[in-house]
């Protein structure tokens, strides 16, 4: 038997690394003075570029055919917008006994983030689930979370998110949504270059996001508000946190059953609505929180880090799960239909 290599059994996410590496240049090298408003402005442009191509790849004819699924789509939706807030409200008992305010204030933030693109698919075609509804499932959440992270942030963290103030929305509509919308107006002009460029527009997201979480984490360190955080506050967090993913793959997998899903979207479902994206939650916070965001997404990165190492256990078992009668019945249908259609064909 073939021993399996460390990130087989310890699913590293080597951008994590960076994620953290950055922090570490951060709290010894954070940006001061004049370096700290270039890297403020930086990062401002940063987001709205980041915007801008979440808006130019998003496929409006992929968003309208994954509309066949829309039970699955508004199950998913439900449970990113609906049953993650409502548990993070209910972790409002934590305070002060587990969770600091600033550290409640950004789990409930991680709650409000919308779903992940990229891991939901991969987790999905491993797990042999259904690969096009998580495909449709992540666009739908990322395109609402546009709208939907921002508002219920505004109106569940108050203050600690700007409230509905008119600088905070000039902020949201200038950084977020205009940026995507212009994204948007401009896909069929710029489809091509961006499916030929994919991977150096990869680094650019990358890039873009670690510019972000350096400048975030700098405004923290001049603020001095690490000193609010402690290890056991840290300990707790990850606890609560594991709680969360937990009790959100439980209701994801066996609500989905109740709900007459078959495996395939059942898996989908799991994978897509117990996630949150890393990648559209830090430049949101870096918006909303402003010198606030350090603290803001640590809960989030704390998470990103957690889903990813459960997911990929979870979706290898899944893979070895014997297949839905339902689907298979479907598949042996078919396949009768097609041999009945043939000269002379018979069922085998």
């Amino acid at each position: 038997m073939r021993r399996p290599h460390l990130p087989d059994r310890l699913p590293l996410d080597p951008y994590v690394l960076a994620l953290l590496g950055t922090v570490g240049l951060a709290a010894l090298l954070p940006a001061r003075g004049t370096a700290a408003a270039v890297a403020e402005g930086a990062s401002t442009a940063a987001v709205a570029l980041l915007f801008f191509l979440y808006g130019a790849r998003l496929s409006a004819r992929e968003a309208l055919d994954g509309l066949r699924h829309w039970r699955l789509h508004l199950t998913v939706l439900a449970c990113t917008f609906l049953l993650f807030p409502l548990l993070g409200l209910a972790a409002r008992g934590l305070v002060p006994t587990l969770l600091t305010p600033p550290l409640y204030s950004g789990l409930l933030f991680l709650c409000l983030v919308p779903s992940t693109i990229q891991s939901s698919i991969a987790f999905t075609s491993i797990a042999r689930g259904n690969v096009p509804a998580a495909i449709c499932a992540g666009s739908f959440s990322s395109l609402a979370g546009i709208l939907l992270t921002p508002l219920l942030a505004a109106g569940l963290l108050g203050g600690a998110a700007g409230g509905f103030s008119p600088d905070s929305l000039v902020k949201i509509v200038l950084q977020l949504l205009l940026p995507f919308l212009l994204g948007q107006a401009l896909r069929p002009w710029a489809g091509g270059f961006l499916v030929r460029n994919k991977k150096v527009l990869g680094y650019v997201d990358r890039g873009s996001i670690l510019l972000v979480v350096y400048t975030a984490f700098s405004a923290g360190m001049a603020a001095g508000i690490w000193h609010q955080v402690s290890l056991p506050r840290l300990g707790a967090l990850l606890a609560v946190e594991a709680v969360l993913l937990a009790l959100m793959l439980l209701v994801t997998w066996y609500g989905s059953a109740r709900l007459g899903f078959a495996r395939a979207d059942r898996i989908a479902i799991q994978f897509a609505g117990a996630k949150k994206s890393l990648a559209a939650g830090l430049p949101m916070a870096s918006v909303l929180f402003g010198a606030h965001a350090s603290l803001a997404v640590l809960p989030l990165m704390l998470f990103h880090q957690m889903q990813l190492m459960v997911c990929a256990v979870l979706a290898r078992r899944r893979a070895q799960d014997p297949e839905d009668p339902r689907a298979a019945a479907d598949d042996r249908v078919a396949e009768v239909s097609l041999l009945l259609q043939q000269p002379g064909g018979q069922a085998r």
